[in-house]
């Protein structure tokens, strides 16, 4: 089967930099109201000189419990008449302690430790928050049931740092490395085929909005969506 793994239109705390991982979360801005819109065209090739060589209609859809997945999931239900369904297990990587902080030693604690899951330490843990083996319990489990629905190709509305660290860890064409060193923005897509042993291919990582760069809001801080290369060295320690 193909999955399609869509991370979530913009929302305000994306715009402020903000480590927001509970539920239900905030609504999507009005630029992440329009990326949302603008997914189905891109599904159906309908952007100019945009090049998504492997795209595949979806004849599923789900989403996570959190509020900004099941928005931007509603143009795509509409236009490809689906019903969406909610995956718990999709939800993001919860950041514990250091929620809703955006300092950049708490950004920062929070993307290797995601990051060292997806290269196979396992047992990094977020301060107050999880470790990599309930992560990918979790995800695995729902990813499961995916497959399990006989979907030829499903779409999974998620989150950023969710899906770099689960693509990055089970694609077995790519190395631990590979989620670090690149973004996902607001509606961008990472394409994975599965083939009958159940070993997962990366087809394609889409790191802009789907539907083009005129999406892309400069301005905005969006930790999740950046390398650790572009994040300022740490000056002091974290909560733990």
């Amino acid at each position: 089967m193909r999955l399609l793994l869509l991370r979530h239109g913009q929302t305000s705390s994306n715009v402020l930099g903000l480590l927001d991982t509970d539920a239900p979360g905030p609504s999507l801005t009005e630029l992440g109201e329009q990326q949302a819109k603008e997914v189905p065209g891109a599904l159906a090739g309908l952007a100019p000189g945009l090049q998504l060589p492997h795209a595949r209609t979806p004849d599923a859809l789900f989403v996570s419990t959190v509020l900004r997945t099941q928005q931007t999931a509603v143009p795509i239900a509409q236009h490809l008449g689906l019903r969406a369904t909610v995956l718990p297990g999709v939800r993001e990587v919860e950041a514990g302690a250091l929620e809703d902080r955006s300092d950049p030693e708490s950004v920062r604690t929070y993307l290797e430790a995601a990051f060292a899951w997806a290269a196979g330490d396992l047992d990094r843990r977020i301060p107050g928050g999880a470790d990599g083996h309930a992560f990918f319990a979790r995800f695995d489990a729902a990813i499961a049931d995916v497959v399990a629905s006989g979907a030829a190709c499903a779409l999974v509305v998620s989150h950023g740092m969710a899906i770099r660290a689960w693509a990055g860890s089970r694609a077995r064409n790519v190395d631990g490395d590979y989620a670090a060193t690149h973004e996902l923005d607001n509606t961008g897509l990472v394409t994975l085929d599965t083939d009958a042993t159940g070993h997962w291919t990366l087809i394609d990582w889409h790191s802009e909005p789907v539907m083009g760069p005129h999406l892309i809001d400069e301005s905005a801080v969006d930790p999740i969506k950046r390398t650790l290369g572009e994040l300022p060295e740490p000056s002091g320690s974290v909560v733990d």
